[in-house]
């Protein structure tokens, strides 16, 4: 995906600043997801897809026909311990079997399997719903998504500035706040992949954005990392777009000709650019969608109770008109 938005010297002197690509580990986005099915009863789909991006690093999608959220996974694997980021929109184990799949793809056995961490992105319902499945399990630990669960458990000190290191043995992850679409988010970066992985906060699809200052003082802070650290792929939790760039419907359960998840380098340096477009209500720019939800949801509320009182009105003034026309 190409962008002519950055401006030219950052673009220019990016590439120069970044230590070499070659440097990671590599891994493969050769994958086609599962696109769900207009009628999900007549064709049912496994609820869980899977796909080893390497050996260590797997992305882990529900079903379309699960949830009309779909979104994604990720778990990354350490020599000391395993790191799951999201549990996401479907808590029953029955229906969607989280917690039995990403402990057989951890390496040991029973008593012996390697620890888990489980973290978020943020804390909206369909990021956490599956939370529940791995409460207390033996060698898992579930970090909380309020403000206050997160600041305490990375250590950060002057929340939103800075950054947290979370350490899976011989593997690296950064911890990057990124509010904006939620008070509490963060993204993460693999040093070992250059996998960034964004959340809600940046996605092929539509941006729901709750606060406009914080969400592009976190493009900023974005853009400066990525301008000094490798980026292979940068990953978020959802596809919302087809493969032309047109949305698809909020509650859509069948999405053919998908876009891909894999967004790269350049978007997060344009990252600034990109949302500094936005109206503070609704924007199209390019394939993304920026949206106020409150906002918008707001005037449709507004629209429908102006609405309400003149249907109202209208029908009270004919059953006046009526009695007047009896009398």
């Amino acid at each position: 995906m190409k962008f002519s938005l950055c401006a030219a010297l950052a673009c220019v002197l990016a590439p120069l600043a970044m230590p070499a690509r070659a440097d990671l580990a590599s891994g493969s986005m050769d994958v086609h997801w599962n696109q769900g099915a207009p009628n999900c009863a007549a064709t049912p789909a496994p609820p869980l897809q899977v796909h080893r991006y390497n050996d260590q690093t797997f992305i882990i999608r529900e079903s379309l026909c699960a949830t009309s959220q779909a979104p994604f996974l990720y778990l990354l694997i350490g020599t000391k311990r395993a790191l799951l980021i999201d549990t996401g929109d479907v808590a029953d184990p029955t229906k969607m079997p989280l917690a039995k799949t990403v402990l057989g793809l951890l390496p040991g056995a029973a008593a012996g399997k390697l620890p888990l961490l489980v973290v978020h992105t943020h804390g909206h319902s369909d990021h956490r719903r599956g939370d529940g499945q791995f409460q207390g399990l033996p060698h898992v630990q579930v970090v909380g998504t309020d403000l206050e669960q997160v600041t305490q458990y990375f250590g950060f000190k002057d929340w939103p500035t800075g950054s947290a290191v979370v350490d899976l043995g011989d593997r690296q992850v950064d911890v990057l706040p990124t509010p904006g679409h939620d008070v509490a988010e963060v993204s993460y970066y693999d040093r070992g992949t250059g996998l960034f992985f964004s959340g809600d906060f940046f996605l092929p699809g539509r941006l729901l954005i709750a606060d406009q200052a914080a969400d592009i003082a976190s493009t900023l802070r974005v853009a400066d990392f990525a301008r000094y650290h490798p980026v292979a792929y940068v990953l978020g939790s959802h596809i919302e777009l087809d493969a032309d760039g047109h949305g698809f419907g909020l509650w859509s359960h069948y999405h053919p000709k998908e876009h891909v998840l894999q967004m790269d380098h350049d978007v997060l340096v344009a990252l600034p650019e990109i949302i500094g477009q936005f109206n503070g209500f609704y924007t199209r720019f390019g394939m993304f969608v920026m949206v106020d939800q409150s906002r918008v949801l707001g005037t449709i509320g507004l629209a429908l109770a102006i609405l309400l009182v003149g249907v109202a009105w209208g029908i009270r003034h004919l059953i006046i008109s009526r009695r007047q026309d009896s009398a």
